[in-house]
Protein backbone atom coordinates (compact mmCIF):
# COMPACT_ATOMS: atom_id res chain seq x y z
CA UNK A 1 0.00 0.00 0.00
CA UNK A 2 2.73 2.03 0.46
CA UNK A 3 3.73 2.17 -2.92
CA UNK A 4 0.39 2.79 -4.34
CA UNK A 5 0.60 6.54 -4.45
CA UNK A 6 3.98 5.85 -6.42
CA UNK A 7 2.13 3.03 -8.65
CA UNK A 8 -0.95 5.67 -9.36
CA UNK A 9 1.82 8.18 -10.56
CA UNK A 10 3.37 6.33 -12.70
CA UNK A 11 0.37 5.27 -14.73
CA UNK A 12 -0.67 9.01 -14.74
CA UNK A 13 2.61 9.73 -16.36
CA UNK A 14 2.61 6.82 -18.66
CA UNK A 15 -1.44 8.11 -19.58
CA UNK A 16 -0.09 11.62 -20.27
CA UNK A 17 2.92 10.70 -21.66
CA UNK A 18 1.17 9.31 -24.27
CA UNK A 19 -1.75 11.73 -24.47
CA UNK A 20 0.62 14.22 -26.91
CA UNK A 21 1.57 11.95 -29.88
CA UNK A 22 -1.61 10.35 -29.84
CA UNK A 23 -3.32 13.94 -29.85
CA UNK A 24 -0.71 14.44 -32.79
CA UNK A 25 -2.46 11.95 -34.45
CA UNK A 26 -5.21 13.29 -34.54
CA UNK A 27 -4.12 15.79 -36.76
CA UNK A 28 -6.39 16.31 -40.48
CA UNK A 29 -6.31 19.14 -43.22
CA UNK A 30 -9.87 18.79 -42.89
CA UNK A 31 -11.06 19.58 -39.85
CA UNK A 32 -10.10 22.06 -36.95
CA UNK A 33 -7.91 21.01 -34.14
CA UNK A 34 -11.21 20.95 -32.12
CA UNK A 35 -12.90 18.63 -33.77
CA UNK A 36 -10.75 15.92 -31.95
CA UNK A 37 -11.27 18.09 -28.47
CA UNK A 38 -14.48 17.77 -28.54
CA UNK A 39 -14.36 13.74 -28.28
CA UNK A 40 -11.33 14.61 -25.49
CA UNK A 41 -14.01 16.07 -23.17
CA UNK A 42 -16.27 13.51 -23.89
CA UNK A 43 -13.98 11.04 -22.94
CA UNK A 44 -13.05 13.49 -19.71
CA UNK A 45 -16.93 13.59 -19.16
CA UNK A 46 -17.45 10.09 -19.15
CA UNK A 47 -14.74 8.32 -17.17
CA UNK A 48 -14.90 10.93 -14.49
CA UNK A 49 -18.68 10.56 -14.20
CA UNK A 50 -18.55 6.38 -13.69
CA UNK A 51 -15.47 6.47 -11.91
CA UNK A 52 -16.15 9.02 -9.99
CA UNK A 53 -19.53 7.47 -9.03
CA UNK A 54 -17.54 3.68 -9.22
CA UNK A 55 -15.12 5.42 -6.73
CA UNK A 56 -17.80 6.55 -4.38
CA UNK A 57 -19.41 3.67 -4.48
CA UNK A 58 -16.68 1.64 -3.22
CA UNK A 59 -15.52 3.55 -0.67
CA UNK A 60 -19.50 4.13 0.88
CA UNK A 61 -19.50 7.71 0.21
CA UNK A 62 -22.75 9.81 0.20
CA UNK A 63 -23.70 11.47 -3.20
CA UNK A 64 -25.29 14.20 -1.44
CA UNK A 65 -23.03 17.36 -2.34
CA UNK A 66 -24.60 19.78 -0.23
CA UNK A 67 -23.35 21.09 3.48
CA UNK A 68 -20.06 19.92 3.99
CA UNK A 69 -20.15 18.27 0.48
CA UNK A 70 -20.18 21.61 -1.58
CA UNK A 71 -16.68 22.49 -0.65
CA UNK A 72 -15.06 19.18 -2.36
CA UNK A 73 -17.73 20.10 -5.38
CA UNK A 74 -16.13 23.46 -5.54
CA UNK A 75 -12.91 22.88 -5.65
CA UNK A 76 -13.11 19.38 -7.96
CA UNK A 77 -14.95 21.72 -10.01
CA UNK A 78 -12.25 24.57 -10.36
CA UNK A 79 -9.57 21.26 -10.89
CA UNK A 80 -11.74 20.18 -13.55
CA UNK A 81 -11.70 24.07 -15.52
CA UNK A 82 -7.84 23.87 -14.92
CA UNK A 83 -7.16 20.20 -16.18
CA UNK A 84 -9.73 20.88 -19.28
CA UNK A 85 -8.08 24.66 -20.26
CA UNK A 86 -4.96 22.62 -19.69
CA UNK A 87 -6.06 20.21 -22.46
CA UNK A 88 -7.47 23.00 -24.69
CA UNK A 89 -3.84 24.89 -24.63
CA UNK A 90 -2.03 21.24 -24.59
CA UNK A 91 -4.50 20.11 -28.08
CA UNK A 92 -3.39 24.19 -29.02
CA UNK A 93 0.19 23.49 -28.70
CA UNK A 94 0.26 19.73 -30.34
CA UNK A 95 -2.08 21.30 -33.40
CA UNK A 96 0.28 24.42 -33.88
CA UNK A 97 3.58 22.16 -33.81
CA UNK A 98 1.88 20.50 -35.97
CA UNK A 99 2.11 17.28 -33.81
CA UNK A 100 5.70 17.50 -31.89
CA UNK A 101 5.06 16.20 -29.29
CA UNK A 102 9.00 15.98 -28.77
CA UNK A 103 8.91 19.52 -28.17
CA UNK A 104 5.54 20.18 -26.14
CA UNK A 105 5.32 17.37 -23.52
CA UNK A 106 9.08 18.18 -21.94
CA UNK A 107 7.74 21.68 -21.75
CA UNK A 108 3.95 20.72 -20.53
CA UNK A 109 5.56 18.17 -17.69
CA UNK A 110 8.31 19.98 -16.71
CA UNK A 111 6.71 23.30 -16.41
CA UNK A 112 3.82 21.44 -14.62
CA UNK A 113 6.31 20.38 -11.37
CA UNK A 114 7.81 23.53 -11.41
CA UNK A 115 4.07 25.43 -11.44
CA UNK A 116 3.07 22.96 -8.61
CA UNK A 117 6.45 24.11 -6.13
CA UNK A 118 5.77 27.72 -7.02
CA UNK A 119 2.63 27.41 -5.89
CA UNK A 120 3.56 25.26 -2.46
CA UNK A 121 5.50 28.45 -2.32
CA UNK A 122 3.28 30.79 -2.46
CA UNK A 123 0.43 28.88 -0.18
CA UNK A 124 3.29 28.19 2.65
CA UNK A 125 4.61 31.46 2.35
CA UNK A 126 5.47 30.97 6.21
CA UNK A 127 8.16 28.27 5.96
CA UNK A 128 11.45 28.28 5.02
CA UNK A 129 12.31 27.53 1.33
CA UNK A 130 15.39 25.71 0.26
CA UNK A 131 17.43 27.65 -2.41
CA UNK A 132 18.11 23.89 -3.88
CA UNK A 133 14.47 24.24 -4.88
CA UNK A 134 15.39 26.99 -7.45
CA UNK A 135 18.31 25.21 -8.79
CA UNK A 136 15.98 22.55 -8.81
CA UNK A 137 13.65 24.60 -11.53
CA UNK A 138 17.05 25.82 -12.90
CA UNK A 139 17.58 21.70 -14.20
CA UNK A 140 13.91 21.12 -14.96
CA UNK A 141 14.05 23.87 -17.30
CA UNK A 142 17.61 22.66 -18.89
CA UNK A 143 16.14 19.26 -18.68
CA UNK A 144 13.15 19.93 -20.54
CA UNK A 145 15.65 21.43 -23.68
CA UNK A 146 18.18 18.66 -23.76
CA UNK A 147 15.42 16.20 -23.58
CA UNK A 148 13.48 18.55 -26.39
CA UNK A 149 16.63 18.51 -28.27
CA UNK A 150 17.97 15.38 -28.01
CA UNK A 151 14.81 13.28 -28.45
CA UNK A 152 14.84 11.12 -31.76
CA UNK A 153 12.89 12.91 -34.20
CA UNK A 154 12.72 10.13 -37.30
CA UNK A 155 13.03 10.92 -40.89
CA UNK A 156 11.36 13.21 -42.55
CA UNK A 157 7.89 12.22 -44.69
CA UNK A 158 8.86 11.39 -48.33
CA UNK A 159 7.06 13.23 -50.83
CA UNK A 160 4.85 11.48 -53.12
CA UNK A 161 6.25 10.54 -56.62
CA UNK A 162 4.98 13.33 -58.44
CA UNK A 163 5.64 15.73 -56.56
CA UNK A 164 8.90 14.98 -56.27
CA UNK A 165 9.71 14.77 -60.38
CA UNK A 166 7.88 17.91 -60.27
CA UNK A 167 10.09 19.84 -58.33
CA UNK A 168 13.21 18.03 -59.64
CA UNK A 169 11.95 19.41 -63.18
CA UNK A 170 11.87 22.66 -61.50
CA UNK A 171 15.49 22.86 -59.86
CA UNK A 172 16.92 21.80 -63.78
CA UNK A 173 17.25 25.12 -66.01
CA UNK A 174 15.47 23.80 -69.52
CA UNK A 175 18.09 23.49 -72.35
CA UNK A 176 17.78 25.90 -75.31
CA UNK A 177 15.62 25.50 -77.93
CA UNK A 178 18.25 26.22 -80.68
CA UNK A 179 20.47 24.03 -79.21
Amino acid sequence: MKFLPVIFALCTALCWGMYGPTIGNAQSKAWSPFKPYVFIGVAYLVLAIAGGLGGMALKGDSFSYSGEGFTPAKWGFLAGLLGALGALFLTSAMMTSKGNALLVMPIVFGGAVSVTALFSVWKLKDHDISPMLYVGIALVVVGVIVVARNTPHGHAPKKPAAESAESANAATPEAPADA
